[in-house]
């Protein structure tokens, strides 16, 4: 990466996960443009930031386009759990397809390079274990995670469209599920969920029998893949998978989250939303080897921080 400060723009700025590449970046001399229209976003995730004279924020909704001069736009607008993208999935679809297609014509006529935060749902409930990226998933394109799934899989389209036949310098990335501090107290998530249920002693709610898996990646470890995929060299443009390729079952997490909150809830099981993903573990092979990137922090550890950022939420 050069030395020369640039102009970088997140998109979804006061989010869980664009909230900490905001500080990320802030800390390493860029321009940071926080924008965000904080439906799901937070201005507490990003109060300590505002006082920063290379940090800007701007509440804008990508539905409409904006022009500014940039070099570079992480694109991480939508909301990220089901409970949240579910909730109003019309808007969803309007911000992964329009927020895309403005975005990308931001980036063509400023000459930056953009990434797209794509995410592992475009694989559906997959067929193939682990997920690499040439596979094209497995995915219902009318059910009610379709606003999310599909509009994610459309925003690749766009991108790589984009690419070909504007020349746009694009990067796309594929994130699978990842946890740590900012996260909603009520955003759905699994980690989410059982810590916050764990810490008031409410009963864990764990849909289906709890032997469907995910792969959990730490919010430093993929803040750290993003910075490195926007800054690899312009003829590597991915789809790349970004998480943790360390499965385990929910079950499991549900029982770990138990022993380390010391908690005294009772296990809950209810059943399985509709098009629930069996089985999630990427295959990270080519993050290793272009990126030279992989997660280093374990689960443990990673949770153990999280509760400590819960409990003072509550």
């Amino acid at each position: 990466m050069s030395n020369k400060q640039k102009r970088v723009m997140v998109t979804g700025g006061a989010g869980f996960l664009g909230s900490h590449l905001c500080e990320r970046l802030v800390k390493e001399s860029q321009h940071v443009l926080c924008l965000d229209n904080f439906i799901t976003g937070s201005k507490a995730n990003i109060k300590h930031l505002l006082n920063e004279t290379n940090f800007e924020l701007l509440q804008h909704d990508l539905v409409n386009p904006i022009i500014l001069p940039v070099d570079q736009i992480y694109n991480l607008a939508c909301p990220a759990s089901p409970v949240q993208y579910q909730s109003n999935p019309i808007k969803t679809i309007k911000t992964n397809l329009l927020g895309a297609i403005n975005m990308l014509e931001l980036a063509k006529k400023a000459n930056a390079t953009i990434l797209q935060a794509s995410t592992s749902e475009i694989y559906g409930d997959p067929t193939m274990h682990p997920q690499k990226e040439d596979y094209w998933g497995n995915t219902n394109p009318i059910g009610p995670r379709a606003c999310y799934d599909e509009g994610k899989r459309c925003a690749e389209t766009l991108f790589f469209d984009y690419y070909r036949q504007a020349k746009t310098r694009i990067k796309v990335v594929r994130i699978f599920n990842t946890y740590g501090p900012k996260m909603d107290l009520n955003d759905g998530r699994v980690i989410s969920n059982f810590v916050v249920q764990a810490l008031t002693n409410q009963d864990i709610t764990i849909y289906g029998k709890g032997n469907h898996t995910r792969s959990f990646c730490y919010v430093d470890d993929l803040t750290e893949g993003l910075i490195r995929m926007m800054n690899s060299p312009d003829n590597f443009i991915g789809p790349v998978n970004l998480g943790n390729p360390d499965e385990i079952s929910i079950l499991e997490v549900a029982k770990l989250i138990l022993r380390l909150t010391q908690s005294k809830s009772n296990l809950i099981f209810r059943d399985l939303p509709q098009d629930d993903p069996g089985r999630r573990q990427p295959d990270i092979g080519l993050a290793k080897e272009r990126l030279d990137w992989q997660p280093t922090l374990n689960l443990k550890k990673g949770l153990i921080q999280t509760i400590e950022y819960f409990k003072t939420l509550l």
